[in-house]
């Protein structure tokens, strides 16, 4: 069993523990629920006081053309773009992820007439499962078929024309096959569209040399955007010199908006998968934490990520009720680990009581997230002494533990 100081003697010689300042994290806690809310990056809140007090609050209006504004969201996907593998152009920062993933699913479906079947995963994060029973709601004849990946290939016929899937699965922490699973989707004529939520900032995303169709995702997980920072989508440059058509025709992905003109007329490029007025204040932040991202190694948040999660299940499996959820091979794993136990939702308060933050998801699952930028080794050492002291001691079965709040 590995002992704190020789966690100790990892940390000094880390190489990524220099952004560990980059965050403001609070003293005596260890946070390990950046896979749902990252922390704050150091330089957000000056960033967003220069946009409200000196950008809105002095320039006015002048700034959509003095400040920026108005070009944004492409600037932003440019800065995106090498973190998910994509060509600057590919990428455009805006609206929601459930948002996002209507206009790409909507794009999909008109990019194959005549199919109307799109699959997904039956135990993906709701939101994905919800857009997709909208959108095919919205189309004639068209339906949403949801699985598990496993099944995915006897399901695969000519009458599917989108499958969406998560790149890691919100639960277990699963990494699927991103690759491999996209050549199978387009080699039987259908189109792949991966959310990359729970990916993006933890590993390595190469969606452009995978020949993936379309990708969403969010910025305020491993990307430490903030709460509600903008999403981002991704279309292939192949699609967008087709001219894909989505839904949502707003006045900001018109090829000229400020003509007023009465009919609808897409902008060239990924701007067309524009929708209203950029949220600007959640753009400023996301903007402050690209900053870090951009001198960040990937490889290295990578290697990281696993000698964390290597670290924390080594020793938490065998804790009594504890069975680990998540994959113990590399290939399958992203940035967290989930534990399961009966009793999992009081066992998390009583851990956040004690400054170790987690998460949970019903029925029983006890989600931590590895976030290599901010989380040292002796903290994942803490955090599992923690929880084997909670378990042994029953302090969990404390009746202000099993009080529920809304947010889980």
């Amino acid at each position: 069993m590995i002992t704190r100081e020789e966690c100790a003697a990892l940390d000094a010689v880390d190489p990524l523990a220099a952004f560990r300042k980059e965050f403001a994290l609070p003293e005596g806690v260890v946070y390990l629920d950046g896979n749902s809310l990252g922390a704050l990056p150091v330089r957000t809140p000056e960033r967003v006081r220069q946009v409200v007090e000196e950008e809105w609050g002095r320039e006015l209006i002048r700034s959509w053309n003095d400040a920026g504004w108005f070009e944004q969201p492409y600037r932003l996907g440019r800065r995106i773009a090498p973190l998910i593998g994509a060509e600057p152009e590919e990428v455009v920062v805006c609206d929601t992820t459930s948002v996002n993933l209507f206009k790409v699913l909507v794009a999909a479906l008109r990019l194959r007439p005549g199919r109307r079947t799109v699959l997904g995963d039956g135990e993906a994060f709701p939101t994905d499962l919800y857009i997709a029973e909208g959108a095919t709601g919205l189309v004639e004849g068209a339906r949403s078929v949801l699985i598990r990946p496993e099944e995915l290939d006897r399901h695969l016929d000519g009458d599917v024309a989108a499958v969406v899937l998560s790149q890691v699965d919100y639960r277990t922490g699963e990494l699927l096959d991103l690759p491999g699973i996209t050549a199978r989707v387009q080699a039987a004529g259908a189109l792949m569209i991966w959310d990359v939520c729970h990916s993006v900032g933890a590993l390595p995303v190469e969606l452009g040399a995978a020949g993936v169709d379309f990708a969403i995702g969010c910025t305020y997980k491993y990307l430490n955007g903030g709460p509600g920072s903008p999403a981002f989508l991704y279309v292939a440059g192949r699609h967008l010199a087709a001219g894909p058509r989505q839904p949502l025709s707003g006045w900001f992905g018109h090829a000229r908006p400020f003509a007023f003109e009465p009919g609808y007329d897409p902008k060239p490029g990924v701007g067309r998968f524009l929708t209203s007025s950029p949220s600007l204040l959640g753009q400023a932040a996301l903007g402050a934490s690209l900053d870090v991202w951009e001198r960040a190694d990937l490889a290295a948040v990578r290697t990281k990520s696993l000698a964390l999660t290597d670290l924390f299940i080594g020793l938490v499996e065998g804790l009594d009720g504890i069975e680990v959820a998540t994959p113990r091979e590399h290939a399958r794993r992203g940035s967290q680990v989930a534990l399961r136990h009966a009793d999992g939702y009081p066992v998390v308060q009583a851990l956040i009581e004690r400054g170790v933050i987690g998460d949970f998801r019903a029925p029983d699952l006890m989600r931590f997230g590895f976030t290599p930028l901010y989380l040292s080794y002796t903290e994942v050492w803490d955090a599992a002494r923690q929880l084997a002291e909670v378990l042994t001691s029953g302090e969990w079965r404390a009746e202000r533990f099993s009080r529920r709040g809304e947010v889980t």
